[in-house]
């Protein structure tokens, strides 16, 4: 089970420091949550996890049901003993995976779909979502959700917004509270839902609640506004998580919400193809500008890759496409959003938070659009 601690909140927004307290250790939040989709965290060992601060990390339960299946999770006891990771785990429920799938038929039942790995059919409901997530054994789980694209019509949207409220109903039913238990609130991008599905899914005995089917694809502007309308039909005794948010703009954003908790696989994508993050905005270390550089990625940056290794290195591995480049990339990136949430952390306790969000709007790290946003 998690307990939430609010410890501190920000004079000039909806900022706030909290602890997490889980059985296998305390959450400083805000937070951010590397993501190990199929128990790993690509191309980062356990104790490099460690080293850079990672205090939870994500597993995903439809990757982890397909590959290597519920019979090898329990053979191994669970994710924890199988990865050889001591720290907090949350899973998500598989429902953003699921609904990603093409030729797929949703029901209130569940969803029907094929397997991506052998083409079998396999009905996903919030029962069998609940049994993968507790076989896993992960810290903290999720309800299993309907996420809508944009494009579908509100008359969708409106059903599966009830939809998601009954599966979390059957999710609550199932599970045997042997780990947290958080819902999600959906509704599009329609407020109206939004309120809809706050309403009913914060009246339900969950451990905490997230809000779900934001960054998919819409524009930032949109995000903010939806973020902004739901975050106030939360409680504020509980943490709040927004699914699948890992640039610093939108971190930023989501922390002056009241936001605790958020993940993305960001760091590691980019990493593996240049991209690093650094306190003046991302560069691409395969550009030629970067050959002759003897400077780290980043020289505030205190990671053992930009400790040791210059940019024009990390520019010839990916130049004759060394895995080693990808790894450098994706450890630095990987450190710099935890130092980042670190920095947020430090601002909010020392209620500097709105003097740090400008100083990274001056620096180029975030667009001004956010900067100009004032609650």
């Amino acid at each position: 089970m998690v307990e939430y601690k609010l410890i501190k909140k920000d004079p000039n927004s909806r900022a706030r420091l909290g602890k997490l307290n889980t059985l296998r250790g305390i959450i400083d939040t805000p937070i951010f949550m590397p993501v190990g989709t199929n128990a790993t965290v690509k191309g980062i060992w356990q104790h490099q996890l460690k080293e850079v601060g990672a205090q939870i990390i994500l597993g995903n339960a439809f990757h982890l049901y397909l590959k290597p299946g519920l019979e090898i999770m329990r053979e191994f006891g669970g994710l924890h003993e199988f990865m050889s990771w001591d720290k907090p785990i949350l899973t998500d429920s598989g429902g953003f995976q699921v609904f990603s799938i093409r030729n797929k038929k949703v029901s209130d039942e569940g969803v029907v779909f094929k397997s991506p790995i052998d083409g079998s059919k396999i009905l996903m409901t919030p029962e069998l979502s609940m049994e993968i997530q507790m076989t896993l054994g992960s810290d903290i789980a999720m309800a299993f959700d309907e996420c809508v694209s944009p494009e579908m019509p509100r008359e969708y949207a409106e059903e599966s917004v009830l939809r998601t409220t009954e599966w979390a109903k059957r999710c609550l039913a199932h599970h045997d509270r042997s780990q947290a238990l958080f819902g999600i609130v959906q509704g599009a991008f329609d407020k109206k839902l939004r309120e809809k599905s706050a309403a009913d899914i914060t009246s339900m005995d969950f451990d905490g609640f997230a809000i779900g089917g934001l960054s998919v694809g819409e524009p930032f502007s949109i995000t903010r506004e939806i973020l902004e309308h739901t975050v106030d039909f939360l409680p504020e005794d509980k943490p709040r998580y927004l699914m699948g948010i890992g640039s610093p703009d939108l971190i930023l954003t989501a922390v002056e919400n009241g936001i605790d908790m958020f993940d993305c696989v960001l760091p590691t994508r980019i990493g593996r193809h240049g991209t690093a993050l650094t306190w003046s905005g991302k560069i691409n270390l395969k550009a030629a500008k970067f050959k002759h550089s003897k400077k780290p990625i980043d020289s505030e940056c205190n990671c053992k890759v930009c400790q040791n290794y210059s940019r024009g290195y990390i520019y010839h591995l990916f130049s004759r496409d060394e895995m080693l480049g990808k790894l450098l990339v994706s450890y630095h990136n990987i450190h710099f959003l935890l130092d980042f949430t670190g920095r947020i952390r430090e601002s909010i306790a020392s209620g500097t938070f709105k003097e740090f969000k400008e100083e990274c709007y001056s620096r180029g790290l975030i667009k001004r659009e956010v900067l100009l946003h004032e609650l």
